[in-house]
């Protein structure tokens, strides 16, 4: 029993493996470096899902931002700030493709932002 607990992914991300690194790296990441991120994230999202006709209305891109808000509630890391809840809200709602294509992106924007940060702490 337990190891068939273990195997089940906890959380909708844990599933893929890059996707679930850059999330952890995001939710160790600085305020300002998170919003810098989610904005990129949304911006991604809205591409990947417009290219494979996923999102084709605005009303559409706005149902796929609100999706997963529980109301009243701040339990997740990401729920504290509402654009970031709004990125990571609208990669959930997105399909498991562009979820994979996505994650990598995600990780690539993560690490040039990790670089930068570090190439700035050296410059001072």
């Amino acid at each position: 029993m337990k190891e068939e607990y273990s195997k089940k992914a906890r959380r909708w991300y844990d599933n893929d493996p890059v996707l679930s690194k850059s999330m952890k790296i995001l939710e160790a990441s600085d305020d300002e470096t998170q919003i810098k991120l989610a904005m990129n994230l949304i911006k991604v999202v809205i591409e990947h899902n417009l290219a494979n006709n996923n999102l084709i209305e605005v009303d559409d891109i706005l149902s796929a931002a609100e999706g997963g808000a529980k109301p009243g509630s701040n339990n997740r890391w990401y729920d504290i700030d509402s654009t970031l809840r709004t990125a990571i809200n609208m990669l959930a709602a997105s399909p498991t493709q562009t979820q994979e294509a996505v994650a990598k992106e995600m990780a690539n924007l993560v690490i040039n932002k990790i670089k930068c940060n570090d190439e700035d702490i050296e410059a001072n």
